[in-house]
């Protein structure tokens, strides 16, 4: 079995270092792209990327949709699979377009790496932190001393400036603590 693929490698070192220097992305973005890369070449058996086809990017999909995360045993994560997806997609869109592979791929069978809609909805979700209400913030300013009060009046209005925006779907209340005299 092939470990690796020469051709692949040199292109994906090219790819990585454009990203690097071009685009200024941070060693951390390089890992995931680089790692979204060499989950696709381990599915094809490191099969050269020019001989790719769009039947391999449907059954990667199908493959992720299944895989399982190495270290919890869960499905993989909705944010996982559609960067994972995302990635690969930006990476054979720029392959499509260097010497030795403009005449072998379209930048079309790029768009065969979209996430689906309800995965890119859930993937990319704003998740909403909670705040206290404008009686939770009276209640705490009532609880504490005059010393500490001080101390406490900047974080106090800006919980209570956080409050007094309009609730959003998902948003939950906090509970009231009892306050020690």
């Amino acid at each position: 079995m092939i470990e690796c693929n020469g051709p692949n490698e040199r292109v994906k070192r090219r790819y990585l270092h454009e990203l690097k220097e071009k685009k200024g992305r941070d060693e951390a973005s390089l890992d995931a792209v680089a790692k979204a890369i060499d989950r696709f070449e381990k599915y094809s058996k490191h099969r050269d990327f020019k001989r790719f086809h769009v039947e391999q990017a449907r059954a990667f999909k199908t493959h992720l949709a299944a895989a399982r995360n190495a270290r919890t045993g869960e499905p993989l994560s909705a944010s996982t699979v559609h960067s994972t997806l995302a990635a690969l997609k930006a990476f054979f869109v720029w392959l499509s377009q260097q010497r030795g592979y403009r005449a072998r791929l379209n930048i079309s069978d790029a768009e065969y790496f979209n996430a689906p809609s309800n995965l890119s909805r859930t993937a990319t979700a704003r998740r909403y932190k909670p705040c206290p209400t404008v009686e939770q913030v009276r209640h705490d300013a009532r609880c504490h001393a005059d010393e500490q009060r001080n101390r406490t009046a900047r974080p106090c209005a800006d919980r209570l400036r956080a409050s007094l925006r309009r609730p959003r779907y998902g948003d939950c209340v906090l509970q009231v603590e009892t306050c020690r005299h």
